[in-house]
This record gives C-alpha cells, sequence and structure tokens, in this order.
C-alpha cells in the first residue's frame, strides 16, 4: 500500500501529459528540500522545466513539419565571405518580425553563395519563435501542385500552404518552368500577397525571371506582388563549394 499514492501520482500525471514532471518531481523534491525552498517554489520550479521542455518538443515539431533539407542557423553562416550581403538586416531579418508583417525575402546571387544557408537560417528562427514554416524548392512546388492538380486536391495543398506564416521556395530559375507549372506558381505568390511572407531564392537577377516564367506579363504580375513589401539579400561571390574544393587541393 505504501507504493500506492506514488503509482497514482504517476497515472495522473501521465493522463495530464506532464512528462517532466514526472521525470523530475522526485529529484527536484529533494534539491528543493535540501535548499529549505517551500512548496511554492519547488512547484514554480517544477512548472518551469515543464514549460521549457514543452516548448522545445513544440520547436522540434515545427522544424520536423517545415520540411529543411537540413538544419542551419544563421551562427554558422560566413558573412566574411560574402561582403555584398548587409549582416545587419539579415540579422534584423532573424528576429522575425518580417513574418507578423507580411513582408517577403528574395535573395538573389550566383550558385554555392549561401543563399540557402541564409533562407534555412531565417526559416529556423522563424520556427523558434514559434511560427509554421515550409521549406520547398521551386522544382518540387511545382510538381507539388501539378501532381495535386491530377488527383483533384489542388485546393486542398493551397490552403496548407496558405496556413503556414512563412513559406520559403528556394533555387528558383534554376529550371525553366511549364506554362502550367508557372501559372500555379502565381496562383500561390498572388494568395499570400499581403497575408503570408515569402522567402525566394534566385541565381538569376529579376530581368532574366522571364526565362523562368515564359512571359513578360506573368512575370511582372508575380514580381509587382512579390516586390510591393519586400527586403532584397544581394549575395554576389565566389562559391562557397568552389572555395572549399580549392582548399581541399591546396591541402593535398
Amino acid at each position: 500500500m505504501t507504493d500506492a499514492p506514488q503509482v497514482l501520482l504517476s497515472h495522473h500525471l501521465k493522463k495530464l501529459r506532464l512528462p517532466t514532471f514526472l521525470s523530475e518531481h522526485d529529484k527536484l523534491a529533494r534539491q528543493c528540500a535540501a535548499e529549505g525552498k517551500d512548496h511554492v517554489q519547488y512547484l514554480l520550479r517544477l512548472c518551469e522545466l515543464e514549460l521549457i521542455e514543452r516548448e522545445r518538443r513544440m520547436i522540434e515539431r515545427r522544424i520536423k513539419a517545415a520540411k529543411f533539407p537540413a538544419t542551419k542557423s544563421l551562427d554558422s553562416f560566413d558573412f566574411k565571405a560574402i561582403p555584398s550581403l548587409n549582416k545587419m538586416l539579415v540579422m534584423e531579418l532573424a528576429r522575425c518580425e518580417f513574418v507578423t508583417r507580411r513582408e517577403n525575402i528574395i535573395a538573389l546571387g550566383p550558385s554555392g553563395t549561401g543563399k540557402t544557408h541564409a533562407a534555412l537560417g531565417l526559416g529556423l528562427a522563424a520556427c523558434q519563435k514559434g511560427m509554421r514554416v515550409r521549406f520547398v524548392t521551386a522544382a518540387a512546388l511545382v510538381h507539388e501542385l501539378i501532381e495535386a492538380v491530377d488527383e483533384r486536391r489542388l485546393q486542398r495543398l493551397q490552403k496548407q500552404l496558405a496556413a503556414q506564416d512563412l513559406l520559403i521556395i528556394d533555387e528558383l530559375g534554376f529550371v525553366p518552368l511549364s506554362k502550367t507549372g508557372a501559372e500555379l506558381l502565381f496562383e500561390v505568390i498572388s494568395q499570400r500577397y499581403e497575408r503570408g511572407s515569402i522567402i525566394i531564392t534566385s541565381n538569376l537577377p529579376f530581368d532574366e525571371w522571364t526565362e523562368t516564367f515564359g512571359t513578360e506579363r506573368l512575370t511582372g504580375a508575380i514580381l509587382d506582388r512579390l516586390t510591393h513589401h519586400v527586403h532584397i539579400l544581394e549575395m554576389n561571390g565566389e562559391s562557397f563549394r568552389l572555395r572549399e574544393s580549392r582548399k581541399s587541393k591546396t591541402k593535398n
């Protein structure tokens, strides 16, 4: 019978979904007793531990839902290698107020200059601030949209994309889009206009976007919506991968 209260407590804590209470209450009770803390201070510490762990798990779920190809933070970004990039602006954007204001970011520059890394870092920061994020390449998104049309679930997919606080579209311009693909991507961008933020990375300057979207009219309509409330990240410099390759060859 002496174990009954402990068994019941464990049962109730599981039922209440308080796993940190369950794992830490005994150890923390001994610690607070040794420090002369009263029951209120003990409960406060226990609640704080539960909240910290709950927030950590929520962030993990957001990161998983974002479908990042890799988890990269801005802490590991080599700003010195891209002198054209405004570091102060990037760090300001990492506060994610641009998402609250429903503004966009477009990162432009040659391949290998860290555009995807910057987008991933900003996406991670948004997840850590409790925002819903989705990362996808332009080619994969268009494929997903065309597939949804074929399977008659386009509206459902569009609603899922519209529900994201931040949509990151990577590698726009690497592959020319079909007429249908370009029009579907325009719809996604149009639906998010002043309703949700977009980050786009592209290796093409704006005057070459027609090569991707096919017509000047459609390109103009897309740029009109994207650039109304936008932060441009100029990322011109030598490819990180090329530089690392040279270093490796030098060592060998």
